[in-house]
């Protein structure tokens, strides 16, 4: 079976200097089809689909105040334009998309290039850059397709409160968070939602964790909730921002690092849940990152050998993350 994919630039959701550009895209979209995969045409959401995750009035909000024209909507800064209704409804449609094709049985897995992102959005608002809550909605859709549970891991150099607070009392969803610890949002604690342990983890971490301290989330915090929590499909939130050289964010990632967790998230999905798993892009603000980000990821989706062409590994020294992960643990009782 293949691995699908979908691309939603939205070229006209620009806003001078924001670093959530139209020029992320730049350098990995005239590669896309030399990654093996599979590409599908995104289908734009229905406003009723988005309504799963956001409150009517809130998606009609949107809507009108893209009618003024471009303006600043929140101190993140997060903008709109004209455009940006629709084009965060296509973006929220091609994650839907490639969902739908992975619980048909059509495709093994697949990955959602889209913009606007969306793991910040909350039920209530639109912030930090996003405007709809793409993986939110895509978890949803399949709950109503009939799966008992899902699981959302966020590896955005920035918390997901979006998906936070849209899964915060659906006991069919389950959220894992690693984030940068002080910066933008500023949620993410380890012992937020204490109704929920098990199900919505945090993982805050200092500044310049990279490759060696994920491989441990993956082993010691990652995989025992996945079997734990057993969903019956994942979703993956792609930060890119989490490589060393992003302009806004300071953890210690790589690209190696990034087909390293990517490899054994899609390992995760094939030993828990039949394989169902799909990535969906979130952050990211350099170009190149971005550009050999999305080929570690697609290395793993198909399953095909990784070749660094970045030659990017982190210089800098990772600190402990040992006393850390013994709280997480403690808190969630992971043994």
């Amino acid at each position: 079976m293949t691995t699908l994919y979908t691309s939603v630039p939205s070229k006209h959701h620009f806003f001078t200097d924001h670093p959530e550009r139209p020029e992320r895209f730049e350098f990995f979209e005239n590669k896309l089809d030399s990654f093996g995969a599979q590409f599908i045409q995104p289908i734009r959401a229905k406003e009723e689909e988005v309504a799963r995750v956001h409150e009517t009035k809130m998606i009609q909000s949107i809507a009108e105040v893209c009618k003024k024209g471009t303006g600043i909507i929140d101190h993140a800064p997060t903008y709109v334009t004209k455009t940006s209704y629709e084009d965060a409804m296509l973006a929220a449609g091609g994650v839907l998309t490639c969902t739908r094709a992975v619980i048909n049985g059509d495709v093994k897995n697949a990955f959602a290039i889209v913009r606007p992102p969306g793991h910040h959005a909350e039920p209530d608002k639109a912030m930090g850059f996003c405007l709809f809550n793409n993986v939110a909605v895509a978890a949803q859709e399949a709950l109503a397709s009939n799966m008992k549970k899902v699981m959302v891991i966020d590896f955005d150099a920035h918390h997901g409160n979006g998906t936070q607070e849209a899964f915060r009392n659906d006991e069919r969803t389950g959220f894992i968070s690693t984030h940068h610890w002080g910066i933008y949002p500023g949620t993410g604690w380890i012992t937020d939602l204490p109704n929920a342990k098990k199900r919505i983890v945090n993982v805050p971490l200092s500044a310049y964790a990279g490759d060696e301290t994920f491989a441990v989330i993956c082993d010691e915090i990652f995989k025992p909730i996945v079997k734990l929590f057993q969903p019956e499909m994942l979703f993956i939130s792609v930060g890119f921002d989490s490589h060393w050289r992003d302009p806004l964010t300071s953890l210690g990632l790589s690209t190696q690092g990034f087909y390293d967790v990517s490899r054994k998230l899609v390992g995760m999905a094939e030993e828990v849940c039949g394989g169902k798993i799909v990535f969906v892009l979130e952050g990211g603000y350099e170009s190149e990152v971005v550009e050999h980000g999305v080929g570690a990821v697609f290395s793993a989706l198909t399953n095909s050998p990784f070749v660094n062409e970045a030659n990017d590994d982190f210089q800098g020294q990772e600190p402990s993350f040992e006393l850390r992960l013994n709280e997480i643990k403690k808190w969630h009782g992971i043994k």
